[in-house]
């Protein structure tokens, strides 16, 4: 009998193009085998666990005797993004798109964010890559007192602002206001991300951990929601908290990136109490894929390969791991943004069958489907269980 299931994303780790991907102009993109066939990859525990088995990847190194359960999703969801990718796989598929700001933001959005929050103003309100940005306005910036302001081909508000100059809690504190404004007048933006930087050069501006993300809040009933209304505990690992706007959540914990994420939900594995340990490892997206560092995100999936033992040992006798992703992001194509992709479904129990291939799932939500459906608790609307299957 399972009594806890532990699900870890790993941020922007897809399996190869939708068959929708053209919609998104993403043909080609394959995140896995983008960073396979480029450089040099070790990854002995995932492989073991039957990741290079699953249908449609050309790796020929597949495990002959794969000791986890395997497969990939498809997403129902029209988007590509972090919250739609993590709402899908707790059950909830948003139907609306959320809108896109290509040419920036209108102006009167801005005069408005600005008014409420008592600065003067913003600066670049663009397209584009973030890194670049804090290289061409992080001086102005840093003069002006003006925050940066900028999307991506995601549904996005980004502010990014010096800690030195407006303090982390200030810059909550505007991207609240930049979310009230958004809401109310109905611009139809999915997430406000705070994007705090140090240096003291444009050359030398990084960006924190100290980022934050305010999601849209019209997404509809999850697993989360079905967890905490049967009396079960939710803990929430790295930005999960965000992406679910605190909802269905009883405890959360913030980390500073993979490491150190991956060192806290061992240890959580461990000792907590709670019935599902949720976690997000966002460096794999953040760091390497945005950036196109195919060479990053190779080290960092060998980082979490390495750690893989000691998660499968942590586990109790009566856990469900699932590794999973929520888009893609190809490092090894042209583009810095997310790719619609296959998310790959890796999962281990002691009490679970072995080399099972759960072949291509519809929607991510067949993961919460078959989580409540083995602990026994309320059917939401969308996915297909797979319990029946690997128990």
């Amino acid at each position: 009998m399972i009594n806890r299931v532990v699900i870890i994303v790993l941020d922007s780790f897809g399996v190869g193009e939708t068959p929708d991907a053209k919609e998104y102009g993403d043909e080609g993109s394959n995140t896995l085998e983008g960073i396979y066939y480029n450089t040099t990859l070790d990854i002995p525990n995932m492989k073991k666990l039957g990741l290079y088995n699953i249908q449609g990847l050309t790796i020929k190194e597949k495990e002959s005797n794969p000791i986890g359960i395997y497969g990939k999703a498809a997403e129902k969801t029209k988007g590509k993004n972090s919250p739609v990718g993590h709402w899908e796989i707790a059950g909830f598929i948003k139907d609306e798109p959320f809108k896109t700001y290509y040419d920036g933001f209108p102006q009167e959005l801005l005069d408005e964010i600005s008014s409420r929050a008592g600065i003067k103003g913003f600066i670049c309100n663009k397209k584009g890559s973030g890194t670049d940005f804090l290289k061409q306005y992080g001086e102005e910036s840093v003069k002006t007192g003006m925050p940066i302001v900028y999307t991506s081909a995601d549904s996005v508000f980004q502010i990014a602002m010096h800690e030195d100059v407006m303090s982390v809690q200030n810059l909550y504190k505007l991207c609240r206001i930049s979310r009230n404004v958004i809401d109310e007048k109905c611009y139809g933006i999915g997430t406000v991300i705070a994007r705090p930087f140090i240096g003291t050069c444009n050359e030398d501006y990084t960006r924190t951990y100290n980022r934050k993300d305010f999601e849209a809040e019209d997404f509809g009933r999850t697993m989360l929601d079905v967890f905490v209304d049967n009396s079960k505990t939710v803990l929430a690992i790295g930005k999960i908290e965000d992406l679910f706007s605190g909802r269905g959540i009883t405890r959360a914990i913030h980390t500073n990136g993979n490491t150190d994420g991956i060192e806290k939900t061992i240890s959580e594995i461990r000792n907590s109490k709670e019935d599902l340990i949720f976690v997000n490892l966002v460096d794999f997206d953040m760091l390497y894929g945005h950036r196109n560092n195919i060479e990053g995100y190779a080290r960092a999936l060998e980082e979490f390969d390495e750690k893989l033992p000691e998660i499968l040992d942590s586990l109790k006798d009566d856990d469900l791991l699932i590794i999973t992703a929520d888009h893609g992001n190809d490092p090894s194509t042209p583009s810095t943004d997310h790719s619609r992709e296959y998310i790959p479904i890796l999962a281990y129990g002691k009490k679970l069958k072995e080399n099972v291939d759960l072949g291509i799932r519809e929607t991510y939500a067949d993961i919460s489907a078959t989580i409540l459906d083995i602990l026994g608790l309320e059917k939401l609307e969308n996915g297909t269980s797979f319990k029946d299957e690997i128990i």
